[in-house]
């Protein structure tokens, strides 16, 4: 088991770690989402 630290970060680096960390699940959706699309054949090829 690893030894938790603490760290002390600006509240603004807070907000924008934060922030990436909302994206990245708004992001992950998107996609599950895109494959689920593709999985079930509604998505058309590109020419």
């Amino acid at each position: 088991m690893m030894k938790s630290e603490i760290v002390t970060i600006t509240k603004s680096e807070y907000q924008r770690l934060k922030e990436f960390e909302e994206v990245d699940h708004e992001l992950l959706i998107k996609i599950v989402k895109g494959l689920e699309d593709i999985k079930a054949g509604r998505i058309k090829k590109w020419k």
